[in-house]
Order: structure tokens, then sequence, then C-alpha cells
């Protein structure tokens, strides 16, 4: 896990680096080359290598496609790329007789979902070094508990305080669907005093009073957010609280999927 998020003119940013025991050569090959790409990148790649030309992405297994732009091309050190609202840059710097990968995502949809895209490029990254030693990639089955480190790393699970006596949090729940994420929001909270399944829900807080409240969104995936409103003096302890509970309720959704 070595991923890092940064704030770069008001645009979250993931950075990352990666050495490699191969000449620049054959890593921009494995980096450039759409059907290189295929072994490690996680969507089909459609492009030219020149600069403004299109780019499609295709899920693999599915019939969603993305657009984009090549954006910088300097063979063979950058190759930069729009992926729908995000941006990739790619730059290889020699190191020996290998080189070092320096890998940025400019995340269009801001901090929240930075979690996800940092476990997911760490591994994409990982099968990209097998690829290039000729090894097979090892399966990403802990996904759940990375995604959850780097949610703790970049405190993306922190509250804010609207004044003394109103918290917020916001939680990815990545693509869970709302009725089973509803499913098993609710099946851990206290009775309810308002209940609109799949959306909203709304119970004491002891102290205060909690509501959670779901949303999907088609471009970038489904998002939980709790307001927690309760008297001032235990304000504190429930915003230190309230990063545990949700990092378990986060395990809990996707591990019953």
């Amino acid at each position: 896990m070595d991923a890092r998020l940064e704030t770069v003119g008001g645009n979250a940013v993931l950075r990352l680096e990666r050495r490699f025991r191969h000449p620049v050569e054959k890593v921009w090959r494995a980096i450039t080359d759409p059907a290189e790409m295929a072994h490690w990148f996680p969507a089909a790649v459609e492009t030219e290598l020149t600069v403004g030309a299109p780019m499609t992405f295709t899920v693999p297994g599915t019939d969603r496609f993305r657009d984009g732009e090549v954006l910088e091309l300097d063979p063979p050190k950058v190759y930069a790329f729009r992926w729908h609202h995000d941006v990739l840059r790619l730059e290889l710097v020699p190191d020996g007789d290998g080189c070092v990968l320096h890998f940025t995502q400019t995340i269009g949809g801001g901090r929240l979902t930075a979690g996800r895209n940092a476990a997911g490029w760490d591994y994409c990254l990982t099968a990209l070094d097998a690829q290039l030693d000729g090894r097979e990639a090892e399966p990403f089955t802990d996904w759940t508990s990375v995604i959850t480190s780097y949610l703790d790393r970049f405190g993306l699970l922190a509250g804010t305080r609207t004044d003394t006596t109103e918290l917020h949090f916001a939680l990815d729940l990545i693509w869970a669907p709302l009725d089973h994420a509803w499913q098993v929001l609710a099946a851990r909270q206290p009775k309810a005093t308002k209940a609109e399944p799949p959306r909203l829900l709304e119970h004491d807080g002891n102290p205060g009073h909690v509501r959670w409240e779901l949303f999907a969104d088609p471009e970038l995936g489904h998002r939980l957010e709790l307001t927690h409103v309760l008297p001032a003096e235990h304000a504190d302890a429930a915003l230190a609280a309230w990063p545990e509970r949700l990092k378990e309720l986060f395990a809990a959704v996707h591990a019953t999927r």
C-alpha cells in the first residue's frame, strides 16, 4: 500500500510509485499498447497513440464503456490521458537496469472515492509487475480490508461539524446495490423512528438523533451520508467514534453480497 492522496488546485490527486526490474522500453510498451494493457488495466482500451486521439474504455464482462482522450505522449517517458472524469498520467524514469513508474490519477469525482481507487491501482500495478516478469498475478481477494485501510490513511471517514451539535459523515459504498446496503444498515441499527427503504433511516442516537441517507450516482457509484444531531457535550466523543462504526458497516455491506 503506497498510494498517497494530495489536493492540487482543488482536485484530489492519487500518487503511486513502482520500480520495475525491466528497461524503460519494455515497460513503455506494457503501459501504452492496448493489447499489453489488457493484462493489468481495469478496462479494455481502444485508441491510437496520438495526442488528441479519442479513447474508449470498456469494463470486461459488461457493455458499459467510458470515453477519453490522449492528452500527452512523450515516448518512452510520459503517457497521459483522460478516462471519463479522471486524468491519468504515467511517467517512466530510468533507474539502473530498471525504471520507476510515477503514476498519478486526478480524481474527477472528488476525494470520497479515493479509497477504492487507491486499492484498485495498488492491485493493477502489482498485476503489471507480474506481467513484466512473465508471472500470473495473484488474485485480489482482500480488497475490502485494503480499501478500509486507505479510508483511515486518507482521513476519508473523518466527520465535519457544522456547529457544536450537528455532525456529518459520508461513506463510499462503491456499487453496492441500495436494497442490499439498506438491509445491512437496518439490521444493525436500533428501532427506527422513520424509515423509507431503501433511501432513508432515522433513529434515536442515544444521545441525539441519527439520520442515514443512501444515494445512487450513475457516474460515481453509491454512497451513504450520516447526520448526527446531539448535545454539544457529546459531540467530540461521537466525532471520534463514528469512523470505526462506518468501517464496520462498509465491511458488512461487502462481506454479505
